[in-house]
């Protein structure tokens, strides 16, 4: 026995719009006109185009012997939940910059432009502006260009007053002056560069040890023991960009800097070990490192040291493995182009089975 056909849906009275189904495009049209402004005080010379092409175009800077592109891409995490909940928008955009020029600058490359992807349940105007002059923000502070971005509108998928950022970015190095494990020897100095705080990692744990009521329950208005300010702000501090210190030291001569690691997801354990061959392990001391008191409110509720050493940077931002006799000059370079600096270790032997990493308290 077969269903007997269905009779078609009487079509509805009116008209049926994008808006109706929950995409505003005079919205995300407002969006572009007001960031204009914004995007065209980090216009580069080398770029072709202006905001509002279907691709950005961009030649390659002059100067270049064997000219090598990075490329990389990242995204800001759970700690949008922070700036969604406190209301301010304005400093994720320079944590989504950070995020990648940050990874991209190990490598030696100096960043030349970025692309974003804003998705949001419903697009804000006063909201994207906020957001995209903080990425302006974190492009002014690397060097390079806001190229071009896709704002998109997902009605029914996300909640309305929900946003997640991403962005990839483009950068050029000699190819004789690309950093990496190879370039590492026994001997190296570890030279740090310190963290502004969280930075953009280990959100997730972080609100679960500080905000959930079975352990810290705190509110973001609050000013936990050890702060000076309410934990939203300290939340929100800005992920530090290194590019212009980094590449500073790098442009010394006869090449000091050997390797760089950002001590990012997955915290010191992790990352450090990315910028070296296997038969070296790095020795670091992390007395030696300024550690931001908001490391200790979260350890105090529970988070053991090992947790935080594979999760947070603990006040390490950074990490450049330095030639021996250069740790002078590069501690200057980095001074003067406005980066503290202090030695934290040591590249060494490392033996079979051995760790890449020793961390002394």
């Amino acid at each position: 026995m077969t269903d007997a056909p269905k009779e078609p849906r009487a079509p509805r009275q009116g008209r049926l719009s994008y808006r109706d189904a929950g995409v505003d495009i005079a919205a995300g049209a407002e969006v572009v006109r007001r960031i204009a402004a914004h995007v065209a005080r980090v216009r580069r010379p080398e770029q072709l185009d202006t905001l509002g092409g279907f691709a950005g175009l961009f030649a390659l800077p002059a100067g270049y012997d064997e000219p090598v592109l990075a490329a990389c891409t990242d995204g800001v995490g759970t700690k949008l939940a922070v700036a969604q909940a406190t209301g301010r928008h304005d400093t994720v955009g320079i944590d989504l910059v950070a995020m990648v020029v940050n990874d991209l600058v190990v490598t030696g490359a100096e960043p030349l432009f970025l692309l974003d992807y804003v998705a949001t349940g419903a697009v804000d105007p006063d909201v994207l502006e906020a957001v995209v002059r903080g990425i302006v923000e974190g492009c002014a502070q690397a060097g390079c260009t806001l190229l071009g971005g896709e704002t998109a509108e997902h009605p029914g998928t996300m909640p309305a007053g929900s946003y997640d950022l991403s962005a990839c970015a483009v950068g050029v190095v000699e190819r004789s002056r690309i950093l990496g494990p190879a370039r590492v020897r026994e001997g190296d100095v570890l030279v740090g560069l310190p963290s502004s705080g969280l930075h953009s990692n280990g959100y997730s744990l972080v609100r679960k040890a500080l905000l959930s009521p079975e352990f810290g329950g705190f509110d973001l208005a609050d000013v936990p023991p050890g702060l000076d300010r309410p934990l939203g702000e300290v939340l929100l501090e800005p992920t530090r960009i290194y590019v212009r210190p980094v590449l500073a030291a790098c442009a010394l001569p006869n090449a000091p800097v050997h390797a760089a690691a950002h001590v990012t997801g997955g915290g010191i354990v992790e990352n450090v070990p990315r910028m070296l061959p296997p038969d070296l392990a790095a020795v670091v001391e992390l007395g030696a490192v300024p550690r931001p008191p908001i490391f200790d409110l979260i350890a105090a509720l529970g988070v053991d040291d090992d947790e935080m050493a594979r999760t947070f940077n603990l006040g390490l931002g950074m990490v450049l493995a330095v030639a021996q006799g250069a740790r002078e000059a590069v501690t200057k370079a980095l001074g003067e182009a406005g980066q503290p600096a202090i030695v934290v270790g040591r590249v060494e032997p490392r033996p079979a089975g051995a760790p890449a990493l020793r961390l002394l308290s």
